[in-house]
C-alpha cells in the first residue's frame, strides 16, 4: 500500500471521484502543510491557518499506479486555477500534490510540467491532520444536499461517462 495526497479545491469533491477509482483502499479527507497544529474546519475556512483541504488516498500499487492517480488528479479538477476550484475561494482550496518521496516529487512534477498554465504546487508533505468527521464520506452521506446535486454530481458524471 502506498498513499497519495491531493489538493484540488473542496476535499468533498475530489473524495467522491477518488471513491470510485479501482486500487484505491482507504480515503480521509483533512487538512495538511499549515501553520496551526490540529486545525478546525472554521480555521482552515478563514484562510488564516495556511492549511489546504486535502484527500489522503491509500492505494494497492499492484492495482493502480501514483501516476494513474495523478492522471485522474489533474483531469477532475482545474490545475491553472489559482486558489480556486469553481465557486470554492481561497489558499485553502488552492491546487496541490504534497508528495512523501522522491519518486512522488519526480512524477508530480513531469505530469505538472506538461499542463500549460498550472499553478498546481508541488510539496513536501508536512503533516496531515484528519478533518472532523462530519467530512468523511461526505458525499455518500448527503447526496442531495445542494452543493453534492451541483457540484459535485456534475464532476461524477462529466468523469465517468
Amino acid at each position: 500500500m502506498q498513499t497519495a495526497y491531493f489538493a484540488g479545491g473542496c476535499f468533498w469533491c475530489v473524495e467522491a471521484i477518488f471513491q470510485r477509482i479501482d486500487g484505491v483502499k482507504e480515503l480521509a479527507n483533512g487538512y495538511c502543510n499549515g501553520l496551526t497544529q490540529n486545525p478546525t474546519y472554521e480555521e482552515v475556512c478563514s484562510g488564516q491557518s495556511g492549511h489546504a483541504e486535502v484527500l489522503k488516498i491509500e492505494f494497492d500499487e499492484q492495482q493502480i499506479s501514483f501516476a494513474d492517480l495523478l492522471e485522474v488528479f489533474v483531469e477532475t479538477h482545474d490545475p491553472t486555477s489559482l486558489n480556486q476550484q469553481g465557486a470554492d475561494r481561497g489558499t485553502q482550496y488552492r491546487s496541490a500534490v504534497f508528495y512523501t518521496d522522491s519518486n512522488q516529487r519526480d512524477q508530480a512534477v513531469s505530469v505538472i510540467n506538461s499542463i500549460p498554465d498550472a499553478v498546481t504546487e508541488i510539496s513536501p508533505l508536512d503533516v496531515f491532520y484528519a478533518a472532523e468527521s462530519y467530512h468523511q464520506n461526505y458525499y455518500n452521506n448527503n447526496p442531495n444536499q445542494p452543493y453534492c446535486q451541483l457540484v459535485i454530481l456534475p464532476k461524477i458524471d462529466k468523469y465517468f461517462k
